[in-house]
């Protein structure tokens, strides 16, 4: 009986650990682990269909085997300045070569301990991660893109979002007014540019909620930071997501007519 009962127990971790490995060879991010000397010990499906269409066998391959050109010598002393530490390693991005091109992706790593609590492996999951990170470079380069252009104008530009708060001024708007992009940042635009007197051929009368409906162009006389008049000529139009429809913010226009007027006196305190 106690023969059999060791049978037993030995075929059981067994036989868990292969279903463990056939449940992690089905998983669809890349999982390897690998020894305190670099070297793959067991890959799945998904880490092998990284660096060979054919899913041929990765194990017995070091690690800084597919680093970039250059790179694997700085790879190795790093992984195995990691095993001599002891401390657990970051998350991090990394461009591999795989499928006959560089990729980039991102690496989330545990170590291995043994019972003494000594590192001796280190087991990973891989994100593929390069859709990503291009859509991310390229709204990057979008956004600088657009900064350009409403650096280069002329014009006052000022765009805020569906609340009215601020989010973006031009240099333009800076000289004009005389506060910089920081102080007009996250205020209210009408709180920010009050407006005084407003003239259009449509007789509308200006007003953010209207400006998040429907365009407009007129004359207004608004106040700068010194407290001044400042006539100027000024365009809004609602801001709308292409792919919902929705108005997201607006944008404003605004050019100089004419030379400051005369200083506004700040409101009495009221008195309690």
């Amino acid at each position: 009986m106690v023969r059999w009962m060791n049978r037993l127990s030995a075929t059981v971790p067994s036989a868990m650990a292969n279903t463990d490995m056939d449940a992690i060879d089905q998983l669809p991010i890349a999982y390897v682990e690998i020894g305190g000397d670099g070297v793959i010990k067991r890959s799945n499906r998904a880490a092998r269909a990284m660096h060979s269409p054919a899913e041929e066998e990765i194990a017995g391959m070091h690690v800084w085997d597919f680093s970039p050109q250059g790179q694997a010598e700085a790879d190795r002393k790093a992984f195995l300045e990691m095993m001599r530490s002891g401390v657990e390693p970051p998350k991090i991005r990394r461009s591999l070569y795989a499928n006959g091109e560089f990729r980039t992706y991102e690496l989330h790593r545990t170590l291995i301990r043994d019972a003494e609590g000594r590192a001796v492996g280190v087991r990973g999951v891989t994100f593929d991660v390069t859709e990503a990170e291009n859509a991310h470079e390229e709204a990057h380069r979008a956004r600088m893109w657009l900064e350009s252009v409403l650096d280069s104008m002329t014009e006052a530009v000022v765009i805020t979002d569906a609340l009215g708060f601020i989010r973006s001024v031009n240099p333009a708007t800076e000289a004009l007014f005389g506060w910089t992009a920081e102080e007009l940042k996250g205020k209210v635009v009408e709180k920010a540019f009050p407006l005084l007197e407003y003239f259009s051929e449509s007789r509308v009368p200006l007003s953010f909620n209207m400006a998040l409906h429907s365009g407009s162009r007129g004359i207004a006389t608004l106040i700068d930071r010194e407290r001044r008049e400042l006539r100027v000529e000024i365009s809004t139009s609602p801001v709308v997501d292409k792919e919902n429809g929705f108005t997201i913010g607006v944008v404003s226009v605004m050019q100089r007519i004419g030379d400051v007027c005369a200083f506004v006196p700040m409101p009495a305190p009221e008195q309690g």
